[in-house]
Formats: C-alpha cells, sequence, structure tokens
C-alpha cells in the first residue's frame, strides 16, 4: 500500500518514478497550521524541496511564513503515483494538501 493513495481514484497507481516525500507543518499567518507533503523525484535536493514549499505557501496566500528544514522534513522515498509523476513533470514537485491547507 502506498502512502500517498488517499484518495480512491485509477490516478494514485505507481509508476516507475521514485518520489523523496518531505512533511511539512507550516505556521499560517492566523496562527493556525498546515499541514501538506511536499513531493519530488528522490535525487532533488531538500533546499529545492524547501524552495517548492514556498511557492505553495506564496499560492496559498502565506508568503512569508517560515519555512525551513525544522517545518519540511523528509520523511520517505516511495513510487510515485501517476498523478504525483504527473505533477512532478510539469512543476518540479507535488503537493499533497493534508490540513489547514487552502
Amino acid at each position: 500500500m502506498h502512502v500517498l493513495n488517499r484518495i480512491n481514484s485509477d490516478c494514485w497507481y505507481p509508476t516507475d518514478m521514485e518520489c523523496a516525500v518531505y512533511d511539512t507543518y507550516v505556521t499560517k499567518k492566523d496562527g493556525k497550521i498546515m499541514h501538506f507533503d511536499v513531493i519530488v523525484e528522490s535525487s532533488t535536493p531538500h533546499e529545492k524541496a524547501i524552495e517548492f514549499g514556498k511557492d505553495y505557501l506564496k499560492d496559498a496566500g502565506q508568503e512569508g511564513q517560515t519555512m525551513t528544514q525544522e517545518e519540511c522534513q523528509f520523511c520517505h522515498v516511495q513510487e510515485a503515483p501517476k498523478v504525483v509523476e504527473d505533477g512532478i513533470q510539469q512543476n518540479g514537485y507535488f503537493i499533497q494538501k493534508m490540513e489547514g491547507c487552502p
């Protein structure tokens, strides 16, 4: 079973791409917590994953919130489901929203 298999859909079957999952908790401007995963190709440096997470924060209206290696921690490597692989190929990363995300 794959950790990202949270949605019961055909788009979540695994592919040949290995991805690194960074478990991320960021305090929003209103003081509440945003929990999401930054998912990148497994060869992507941690610093780049943090940059991608900051891009997502900007898109989510949370630009400027603290996001360092403390907030964005490596979790594991796994096969990328198709929808994740497509996102990585298009954008360089995929965001799996969990809690408190717009």
